[in-house]
């Protein structure tokens, strides 16, 4: 065992138990898709609801709504709608589902990464290339996304 796999023995391991990371990052690709769908459309009816005026600040309305839905989602079921739609959830290194403390550093980090390029494509390639498909965020926080278990 490596000092890195110290760090995460609540987790899965990933060649003992591979089941619980396979398809992971297509998965993450796919709810990430359908919550940006969400969220644009509630930033949408928000920009609607105001008579108009919220689309001349819609960048700022999608951002805070972002970061509300994914916060709360994340800190209520461990993993947004989108990833509970393709079966996936955020753990920590303990193997716990996230607290609401975390699900918000998670989001946080998150959303300042979403405004940089290069940490997007850094986190692509972390989650295709490294031990337990951790994003930028997830390597900071010493998360993860997996497979829901069945039980």
């Amino acid at each position: 065992m490596t000092y890195y796999d110290a760090a995460y023995t609540g987790l899965p391991d990933p060649d003992m138990d591979a089941q619980f990371y396979e398809n992971v990052p297509s998965r993450r690709l796919v709810a990430w898709v359908f919550d940006g769908i969400i969220t644009f459309g509630m930033s949408f009816l928000i920009g609607v609801f105001t008579i108009g005026l919220g689309f001349f600040i819609f960048p700022f309305i999608w951002l805070i709504v972002g970061l509300v839905y994914r916060t709360t989602t994340i800190a209520s079921q461990s993993a947004t709608w989108g990833m509970g739609l393709v079966g996936i959830e955020f753990r920590n290194k303990d193997g716990q589902k996230l607290s609401p403390k975390l699900a918000l550093a998670h989001t946080v980090i998150f959303t300042i990464g979403t405004g940089f390029f290069l940490i997007q494509i850094v986190s692509v390639v972390l989650i295709l290339t490294s031990r337990y498909g951790q994003s930028v965020q997830d390597m900071i926080l010493g998360t993860t996304a997996i497979n829901r278990p069945l039980n």
